[in-house]
């Protein structure tokens, strides 16, 4: 996994294997378990490590409380590491919904803050459809137009968007030069949701993300123990999809997790993918799944299920 991979034509070269610290603020709501400070730092401490590590996070990620441990680890290293990329998002005003482009301007400098730097690789315009008011968001002089500014300042040296709904994404991809584009649980072994974005995005000269390929966990820790799907509670109905993926891989003796990071790895459209993590073990258990021998049988296998292409948060 040593290969690294420019975002977009900035110069930023990123691993194929990044990391998400949604889960690292602590929010037992949508993982089912909680993260105490001491093992969040370690993971982030255990994600530092790599020489060439790629850490994503977000504004909104546990009302902040991601990026406040992420600083904390931050200034105890005497600043940020070299040659690590450091992602974050700005996000709407979580109580009104307000996103213009002051709050853009106001999430970005409270990141700065609590990350303890004064500037980032690259940051996305975050979660637009939660937004109150669109128009917010993409009028002249609204969120995005921000985002760009900040670009100009030389506060971040790539800019992109980072969403869910695809149907929205796709327009303010076409009106915009983002840089990189990140799309979350829809390019996994159980759903194409983010298909047409992707080869938009890559029409676009725009480099892809891919965050999320374990669905949100349970294609990692598995479905017996993990009875949540995307961030919410799952019944048998739900899980029936991966309990068919963890069928097939049972037979062959792959680990789940190494076939569905596998799976986003071999997308040759994919920059790089974004995989999140809550303890520091998990950090090297990637790594150990990124090479993981799979049998051609359980690619093959896996073919044969059907994908759905439905949005998973709808």
């Amino acid at each position: 996994m040593a290969e690294l991979r420019e975002i977009g034509q900035t110069g930023i070269r990123v691993p194929r294997i990044g990391f998400g610290s949604t889960g690292l603020g602590s929010i037992p709501e949508i993982y089912g378990y909680e993260v105490d400070e001491n093992r969040a730092i370690g993971t982030i401490k255990a994600i530092l490590s790599q020489p060439n590590a790629f850490l994503d996070t977000s504004r909104c990620y546990a009302m902040g409380r991601s990026e406040e441990r992420i600083g904390k680890v931050i200034r105890e290293l005497g600043g940020w590491p070299g040659g690590r990329v450091l992602s974050t998002k700005i996000d709407r005003n979580l109580e009104t919904g307000a996103f213009d482009a002051s709050q853009a301007r106001k999430s970005f400098e409270e990141s700065l803050r609590a990350l303890g730097v004064d500037r980032v690789d690259i940051l996305h315009i975050h979660d637009v459809e939660y937004a109150s008011d669109l128009s917010e968001v993409k009028e002249s002089g609204g969120a995005i137009e921000e985002l760009f500014r900040i670009k100009d300042e030389g506060l971040a040296k790539a800019v992109g968007i980072a969403a869910g709904r695809v149907d929205l994404m796709m327009p303010i991809l076409e009106g915009w030069d983002f840089d990189v584009v990140l799309t979350h649980n829809r390019h996994t072994l159980v759903n194409n949701n983010a298909a047409p974005l992707i080869e938009f995005a890559k029409s676009r000269g725009c480099s892809i993300l891919n965050a999320a390929p374990f669905s949100g966990g349970v294609l990692a820790r598995g479905s017996a123990i993990h009875r949540f799907y995307v961030y919410r509670p799952a019944d048998d109905d739900i899980l029936a999809p991966i309990r068919a993926v963890e069928e097939i891989c049972g037979h062959y003796d792959v680990p789940v997790g190494a076939a569905a990071l596998q799976y986003s790895l071999k997308d040759e459209d994919i920059t790089s993918t974004i995989c999140g993590v809550t303890w520091p073990q998990h950090v090297q258990q990637a790594m150990e799944w990124a090479e993981w021998s799979i049998p051609e049988g359980v690619w093959e296998e896996l073919a044969e299920l059907d994908k759905t292409s439905s949005d998973p948060e709808a």
